[in-house]
C-alpha cells in the first residue's frame, strides 16, 4: 500500500513538484547545518526530510520515464540488461 505522502506528490503538477524538492532540499540543508552548530532538539527530523527529497526525486524520475518515448525507453532497457551482465 502506498503512503499518504507518495499518493499527495502524485496529485502535484510537475511545477510544484519541482518547486517543492527545491524547498525539500534547501530545509535539508539548514537543518544539517543547524544540527552541526548547535544541535536540534530531534535529530531524527532530518531523516523524514531526507525520506521526503527521495520521494520527491522518485516521483519526478517516474514521471520523466513516463513521458520518454517508446524508442528511448527500448535503448535504456539494453543499457540496464548491459549492466546487470557485469
Amino acid at each position: 500500500m502506498p503512503s499518504k505522502k507518495f499518493l499527495e506528490l502524485q496529485e502535484f503538477s510537475d511545477a510544484d513538484l519541482i518547486s517543492e524538492l527545491k524547498e525539500t532540499e534547501a530545509q535539508h540543508h539548514k537543518m544539517v547545518f543547524d544540527h552541526a552548530i548547535k544541535g536540534l532538539d530531534n535529530p531524527l527530523l532530518i531523516k523524514e526530510i531526507r525520506r521526503d527529497v527521495a520521494r520527491l526525486k522518485t516521483e519526478v524520475r517516474r514521471r520523466e520515464l513516463a513521458a520518454m518515448p517508446e524508442e528511448q525507453l527500448a535503448g535504456r532497457s539494453k543499457i540496464r540488461a548491459r549492466r546487470r551482465k557485469r
